[in-house]
């Protein structure tokens, strides 16, 4: 790294597992479940079937976020007065700072309201209490780059993934070659400096992990 130039922080904590949490309150239950996530297509996926699983109950409220610099989130009321279940979710995510990771509320209404403040405190406490009883993992942002070259750069190409220590996660050795890769963003100028001074190898393809 040159001196005097940023440092790129490109790992995050996240979850490694499902977890499970719950909170009491004048007979209602709170049942918080916490599942590790990439896309928001496995949010809806996840949310879906514990609506399913979880038919009987009165509310599915949820948040995430999503991203190494955790760029996508949502807070979800799913019916409860605004800002009183989403936001206290999203909130203990985000105390704790994590991502790629998304936490459902199934409440189970015990026939008394508990008013705004006591939903907040039930959403934040549930949720806390799920995070608490989840592995912390720590993750690292890396983007995946595609890269063609003929037999003649092959040395120079595997002496660069060697000594960039660099993941491996595909290839291709037929007529030209093709390598896939995945660069942690730290790395990823060195990387790029390299890979221009291979002549006849080329970046083909490349996108955020």
């Amino acid at each position: 790294m040159e001196d005097g130039a940023p440092q790129i922080i490109d790992t995050y904590k996240s979850i490694s597992g499902t977890s499970e949490g719950l909170f009491k309150d004048n007979g209602s239950r709170f049942i918080a479940l916490a599942y590790p996530v990439e896309t928001e297509a496995e949010v809806r996926e996840i949310v879906t079937s514990l609506k399913k699983e979880y038919h009987d109950a009165r509310h599915h409220c949820y948040a995430y976020r999503i991203g190494w610099k955790g760029e996508l989130f949502r807070a979800n009321d799913d019916g409860e007065p605004s800002s009183s279940a989403g936001r206290p979710i999203l909130g203990q995510i985000d105390s704790n700072g994590l991502s790629d990771i998304l936490i459902v509320v199934v409440r189970y209404f015990g026939g008394i309201k508990l008013g705004i403040p006591g939903l907040i405190r039930a959403y934040r406490t549930s949720s806390a209490d799920a995070i608490a009883n989840a592995e912390i993992v720590t993750k690292t942002a890396a983007r995946r780059y595609s890269l063609s070259f003929g037999y003649l750069e092959m040395n120079d190409v595997m002496k660069m993934v060697k000594d960039m220590g660099l993941e491996q996660k595909g290839q291709d050795f037929g007529t030209a070659c093709r390598l896939d890769l995945s660069v942690r963003l730290s790395a990823e100028k060195d990387f790029l400096e390299r890979v221009s001074k291979i002549s006849g190898c080329s970046i083909i393809d490349n996108e955020t992990e």
